[in-house]
């Protein structure tokens, strides 16, 4: 779809101020008066943005235009069924899922996607309650689920099995199974400054951390060579069918501003609240160990409702290894060696989530062969 931004006018714009207006973010417009994308309109795509985890631009593209139209609908508005070429997305999902939660039915992450672990979870729950097992969720099945008190209370059910799941895969790192996504790729060259590019310089960091994982006994999967690039939606697909435990995006930034510089990481999380917790603890991981290796600047950990981080069925962590457009971060990033201390330190926060706080050491001074020590000595 065409960007939508400030100054813009037509139709398109219309709509957008018509779902911000019936979200509460802006006042009716003027019925006679042109439908404007003005700095009203873009205040308020921000406000929503930072509601929904979305990059916080004002900008209004396809997943900010996604996340719009899934917010007008509620529970009840219209039935809602699996369909596998197109699943249905939008905010009365994400209440179905949660309510399932709730009522003990695993739907899986509650994500606003309805996929074939929310249609089985809800048939589930129709035959457990005498109603049509069909899978839909229509007027009966909504009916049921609003009269039902629920059966878990206190926390988040689904993170709550991201946590057990975690404890019960135990410390060892050989067997696990990992997708490493360098962003970017073919064409699409992400980042270019000075000759480098973001897509060559995160593949040149995946293949290094896929040679390290290969060492502990990990099975490491990359998303991409260097002449395609999958959409965000295809390299989740991609973990979810190779039944990953994790996902690990590699990413380097750029930014208007050249003082801009640093590393940063990305779990998935709405940004009310709702969050992985698994991820969120993984994020912390590999931005504490890098920043302690590297002595790069701290940006912090962020929850984003990204593709990537919202359609994966596992963990999934995006990370941000400085900005190109800063001169000293280039500088790093264009050294092999940096880039191999990078892959270390992201396989050694790798390694702390699985420990759960045994035998740990203080961060960046658990190297890759003291990793390597200790995979032999446990097995």
């Amino acid at each position: 779809m065409q960007l939508l931004r400030r100054g813009d006018v037509g139709s398109d714009v219309a709509e957008i101020r018509s779902t911000l207006t019936r979200l509460g973010l802006l006042p009716p417009a003027d019925p006679q008066a042109p439908p404007v994308f003005d700095q009203q309109v873009e205040h308020a795509v921000r406000a929503f943005q930072q509601q929904r985890g979305l990059i916080i631009d004002g900008i209004v593209g396809p997943a900010t235009y996604r996340s719009l139209r899934d917010a007008t609908f509620r529970l009840g508005d219209r039935p809602l069924a699996f369909l596998m070429s197109q699943p249905t997305t939008g905010d009365d999902v994400l209440a179905l899922q949660e309510r399932m939660l709730e009522l003990g039915y695993d739907a899986g992450r509650a994500n606003g996607v309805f996929g074939q672990q929310t249609e089985q979870a809800l048939k589930n729950f129709q035959r457990d309650y005498g109603l049509i097992v069909d899978g839909m969720c229509g007027p009966d099945t909504v009916r049921a689920l609003r009269q039902l008190q629920p059966k878990v209370r206190g926390g988040r059910p689904q993170l709550l099995r991201e946590q057990e799941k975690l404890r019960g895969a135990g410390s060892r790192l050989s067997g696990k199974r990992i997708v490493i996504d360098p962003g970017h790729g073919g064409q699409d060259r992400g980042v270019v400054v000075d000759g480098l590019s973001e897509a060559e310089l995160m593949l040149d960091l995946a293949r290094r951390l896929e040679g390290k994982m290969a060492a502990t006994g990990m099975e490491a999967l990359l998303t991409r060579g260097p002449d395609n690039c999958p959409d965000e939606a295809e390299r989740a697909r991609f973990a979810n069918e190779a039944g990953a435990d994790l996902i690990l995006s590699l990413h380097s930034d750029g930014n208007s501003s050249p003082n801009a510089q640093g590393v940063s990481t990305f779990h998935y999380g709405t940004g009310n609240g709702a969050s992985s917790t698994v991820g969120e603890a993984l994020a912390g991981f590999i931005q504490r160990e890098v920043t302690a290796r590297t002595s790069m600047s701290n940006c912090g950990s962020h929850p984003k409702t990204w593709d990537l981080l919202r359609l994966t069925r596992c963990t999934a962590v995006r990370v941000e290894v400085g900005y190109l457009t800063n001169t000293e971060d280039r500088a790093r990033l264009a050294t092999p060696g940096f880039r191999d201390i990078v892959a270390e330190g992201i396989l050694v926060a790798v390694k702390r989530l699985y420990l759960l706080g045994k035998d740990d050491q203080p961060t960046g001074t658990f190297t890759f062969n003291d990793l390597l020590r200790y995979e032999m000595a446990k097995g």
